[in-house]
């Protein structure tokens, strides 16, 4: 027998933003440290999949922070419905929108070292989060005024558009250079012309202007799965909703391979075909944990997930602001040391590990979440 899910909230988004946060709270460098203890190709490829490609391609740890993006656009819609069936203002609703992006790029400054330095010349002013909040901000505005037609076309529009300017508009300072490259490349240029303070790689960066422009299209693609998982007919199941996006996700890996024979999969670049892929790969992963938290209602072991997802922003932070690995040092140092050396790196991962869930399981039992 299958259930339905809760009217109120998926609890599969809770775990898959937690299982994705892992990575990001020590998960990526603790898989790495086991191909230290255990060495042979299955580990090593494990280890080599926890870092970003250099440039074009693709691994596991360039699929964090488009998955992020992709749940939050997930989320939108029930958020958005809940906001409006609670009685709250149009304008209410707007402003919660615009203050959540402008609130993220804040955190971005704040973890790019603003309050460390007041050096406005050289601080960064582009960051993970500015890009979260502003790509979700942007696409949450056109999700609120427009229908699912109008969005699809305005989806397309974005990536082909992006795609259009970054295949034949060359920058005007690229000397020659690969016009896919970070100084051939007009993306490049637009964050070389326009974006104030430091840019991460001096001449492209990662979080720029321009390359906004395809991640609002990485969470409008969430807010069409959130959409459709929320969507209620006699007809369609739960199940059928997880089996057409296993569907959907087996189209956008073919769409976004194809296009990559052209507009290579490149994260820095946030291309088009990158963002087909790695929706592919967050519609599979949003499936497999839909279907088994909020389908089969096998939920007993999301707990670990589930306390980091709900607390992500604040893990993201307090790991710039907290020392996890001193907690952890201490509580578990002395043991680790009678440990043989090859196991060691990947035991002083886990006590990092296990310091910074232990910060999030106390906030979770005491029902403290930052919400933004």
């Amino acid at each position: 027998m299958e259930h339905q899910k809760n009217a109120g909230r998926l609890q599969s988004l809770d775990a898959l933003r937690g299982f994705d946060m892992f990575f990001i709270m020590g998960g990526a460098g603790l898989l790495a440290a086991l191909a230290v203890w255990f060495p042979c190709p299955f580990t090593e490829e494990l280890a080599r999949q926890m870092e970003h490609v250099e440039w074009n391609g693709l691994t596991h740890h360039d699929t964090i922070f488009p998955l992020f993006l992709f749940i939050a656009g997930i989320s939108f819609p029930y958020s958005l419905a809940k906001q409006r069936e609670s009685g709250k203002s149009e304008v209410a609703i707007h402003r919660k929108v615009i203050v959540r992006g402008l609130l993220l790029f804040l955190f971005g400054l704040l973890y790019n070292g603003l309050l460390s330095t007041w050096d406005f010349a050289n601080l960064r002013y582009a960051s993970v989060l500015a890009r979260i909040g502003f790509a979700w901000m942007f696409a949450a505005l056109i999700f609120m005024h427009t229908g699912w037609r109008t969005r699809a076309g305005i989806t397309a529009i974005l990536l082909v558009g992006y795609y259009l300017i970054a295949r034949f508009v060359p920058a005007p300072d690229g000397g020659g250079a690969d016009i896919f490259s970070a100084q051939g490349s007009f993306i490049g240029y637009v964050d070389r012309l326009l974006l104030p303070g430091k840019i991460y790689y001096g001449n492209l960066d990662p979080e720029g202007i321009l390359s906004t422009v395809p991640a609002i299209a990485t969470a409008l693609l969430g807010m069409f799965t959130g959409e459709w998982v929320k969507m209620e007919h006699k007809d369609l199941t739960p199940s059928k909703k997880a089996l057409c996006l296993v569907l959907a996700g087996i189209v956008c890996l073919g769409l976004g391979l194809l296009w990559s024979l052209d507009f290579p999969i490149n994260k820095k670049l946030w291309t088009s075909s990158f963002v087909l892929v790695v929706a592919s790969y967050s519609l599979l992963m949003f499936a497999l944990f839909y279907y088994i938290i909020d389908v089969l209602m096998w939920r007993r072991w999301t707990l670990f997930f589930t306390v980091i997802g709900l607390n992500s922003i604040t893990i993201y932070l307090g790991q710039k602001f907290i020392n996890f690995a001193f907690t952890g040092e201490k509580l578990f140092g002395g043991l680790i040391q009678l440990l043989p050396a090859n196991a060691q790196p990947f035991w002083e991962k886990a006590s990092y590990i296990f310091a910074c869930w232990l910060f999030l399981y106390v906030l979770y039992r005491k029902r403290i979440f930052l919400k933004v």
